[in-house]
């Protein structure tokens, strides 16, 4: 088979690395991929962002499968478009991917269904948004309404704090558009934990739990960032919060699914928030989080190509998914100076013997030499019978890794 995988992150770079190994795939076409998937195995990178295009590059190299990494394309209708086409795609129709792509949209949807959330609110208008905070219990959370790159969502410990962020969300336009339009809903005090699915639209397929680490610095401290490293599968899912999740959020989601007759063959992602008062789902994703993919697929057994086949033919209820036994420990490694500014165009350098264990994100292949073109570059993999020793692994191939500015967190895995 021939694909063509449209992204340019660390998850497409898994995804590319864990797709090659299938005995089915002969070209994997990265659209516009990074310096990983450049280099990887059966892989080539193609300079193509636009949609149209895409379609026509798909057409015109007689492409068996589409698969979308990130969360922009599926917003825009790019499934819708290539269905148009009797191209074959792998992702949710422009509909089904608002549950990403609009968090007033999501929330509603959780609130139509019964699905377990927090209480909130939507706001238009920026005056209504400022006056309902003068009421409200702190601390609260407010949400850009649109995508904003894992970025839109702030956790205010005051009222003034609160204000602030309205006002650069929705006067600032600090998300050019996607703060226009705010959600704003209760702090729910808990631990964090990501489950990756996959779904056909009548069976939902959890695979294994994961445990990101959002804040820049060690401790959980700073800001926020698009993930600083993941723990998989994440300790604080048990079996109970596992019942908890299926029968309060997973099934209510696929039963919305459903109802709402969402053309949704394609990934679902769970953030989820596990309290005293049991477990609440906070944000749904339409896609692989990154860098949640690298350690779930690091741990997959079952060949990805074969399920993504299996969703497309209404046919996962067949299915199981099967997982190497251990943990998976992964460490983002950043440029410093991120989420804020930083410098660009640092030589990596990457000894041959880890070179499986690690997946390029913000980085770029110039003359065949790689360099840092991002904030988070990469990440490193490290697994092992036990956290320890995945963690002892993962922070050993870090030594192994060179280029000028490197910054990680020294505490990932540690919960």
């Amino acid at each position: 088979m021939k694909l063509l995988l449209i992204g340019s992150g660390g998850r497409e770079h898994a995804l590319a690395w864990k797709l090659a190994k299938s005995d089915k795939v002969e070209k994997i076409f990265v659209a516009p991929g990074n310096g990983g998937t450049g280099t990887c195995n059966k892989c080539e990178n193609i300079n193509i962002t636009d949609i149209n295009e895409l379609v026509v590059f798909a057409k015109e190299n007689s492409i068996d499968l589409t698969i979308v990494g990130p969360e922009e394309p599926l917003t825009k209708g790019i499934v819708d478009l290539f269905k148009e086409e009797n191209l074959k795609i792998f992702g949710p129709d422009k509909r089904g991917a608002e549950l990403e792509g609009s968090k007033s949209f999501s929330k509603d949807f959780m609130k139509k269904y019964g699905v377990k959330t927090a209480e909130y609110q939507v706001f238009y208008n920026v005056d209504k948004a400022l006056n309902y905070l003068e009421n409200c219990e702190y601390p609260i959370v407010i949400k850009a309404d649109g995508l904003a790159a894992g970025k839109g969502v702030a956790i205010c410990q005051t009222k003034e704090e609160a204000k602030d962020t309205i006002k650069s969300f929705m006067i600032d336009d600090i998300f050019k558009g996607a703060g226009n339009k705010v959600v704003i809903e209760e702090f729910l005090d808990g631990v964090e934990a990501s489950i990756l699915s996959i779904t056909d639209g009548k069976t939902i397929i959890p695979f294994l739990s994961a445990k990101d680490h959002k804040q820049v610095f060690d401790g959980g401290k700073g800001p926020n960032t698009g993930g600083m490293g993941v723990l998989a599968p994440n300790p604080y899912v048990t079996a109970e919060v596992k019942k908890d999740f299926e029968e309060n959020i997973m099934n209510r989601t696929l039963e919305g699914i459903q109802k709402e007759g969402f053309d949704f063959k394609g990934i679902i992602f769970f953030g989820l928030m596990i309290t005293k008062k049991g477990t609440y789902l906070l944000e749904y994703n339409v896609r692989m989080g990154d860098p949640e993919t690298q350690s779930v697929l690091y741990l997959m057994e079952s060949d990805l190509l074969e399920l993504i086949e299996a969703a497309l033919k209404e046919e996962l209820h067949k299915k199981e998914v099967k997982w190497r036994k251990g943990t998976c420990v992964n460490v983002v490694l950043a440029s410093m100076g991120y989420p804020g500014n930083f410098t660009k165009g640092y030589k990596i350098k990457i000894s041959k013997e880890i070179k499986e264990k690690v997946f390029l994100a913000g980085a770029k292949l110039e003359d065949g030499i790689l360099k840092t073109n991002g904030g988070r570059v990469l990440s490193v993999i490290g697994v092992g019978e036990t956290v320890e020793e995945a963690r002892n692994e993962a922070y050993k191939n870090i030594e192994d890794i060179e280029f000028t500015d490197k910054y990680f967190r020294n505490d990932i895995g540690l919960v």
